[in-house]
């Protein structure tokens, strides 16, 4: 038989080593906070691109408050049109303008003359082995009267003038406001277009 004096001494040693034992396991590394003083806020985003589309390619859902804080081209676009040789210079624009802000949003349509009948994939396919487009499409849809999709809707409604045919033109500024709609005789060299795209930038 021990000492009842020696069964604490006991005691208190076994209770301080596991207290010292728990005092010397490793605390979790606290997770760092991004300072959103650091990266800056990001850009609201404004009513008019407050809508989501299917991207052409995959049909994975497209959130156009990506593209809030650039100047925006919108673009209804088809394949069999004596315009669709426009994609080239639609590319070009965003190929100069890109790294500046500047993003062309295209939106093909079967709308006018039939003249975009194919799936997503044939008018992908083309529209990268014909013209080489590398600007965000999204999936077919219509541009005017009663089964157009959501932006375009607002679009007509801010401006009073809808897509009368393939490559109607509208152009955003920076803070959402509508700059200008370009007929589609307006090419994309248009010194017009290129005007108000380059002003838009600079503000």
């Amino acid at each position: 038989m021990l000492p009842k004096n020696l069964y604490s001494v006991l005691f208190c040693v076994l209770v301080g080593a596991s207290f010292s034992a728990l005092a010397q396991t490793a605390a979790p590394a606290p997770v760092p906070v991004p300072s959103v003083a650091a990266s800056g806020p990001a850009p609201s985003c404004p009513a008019i691109l407050h809508y989501t589309f299917d991207r052409l390619q995959d049909n994975a859902k497209q959130d156009l408050c990506q593209y809030a804080g650039k100047v925006v081209l919108i673009v209804n676009t088809a394949s069999f049109c004596g315009f669709t040789k426009q994609y080239e210079g639609l590319e070009a624009l965003y190929a100069k303008y890109g790294d500046k802000g500047l993003v062309v949003l295209g939106f093909p349509s079967n709308d006018f003359g039939k003249q975009e009948p194919g799936t997503s994939k044939e008018i992908a396919d083309f529209c990268y082995n014909t013209y080489g487009v590398k600007f965000p499409m999204f999936a077919k849809s219509s541009v005017h009267g009663d089964e157009a999709n959501p932006l375009y809707v607002a679009l007509i409604k801010a401006t009073g003038t809808t897509p009368k045919w393939n490559f109607y033109k509208y152009l955003i500024d920076r803070k959402g406001n509508i700059v200008d709609s370009y007929t589609s005789v307006t090419t994309p060299e248009s010194g017009t277009l290129v005007g108000d795209i380059e002003k838009a930038l600079a503000n």
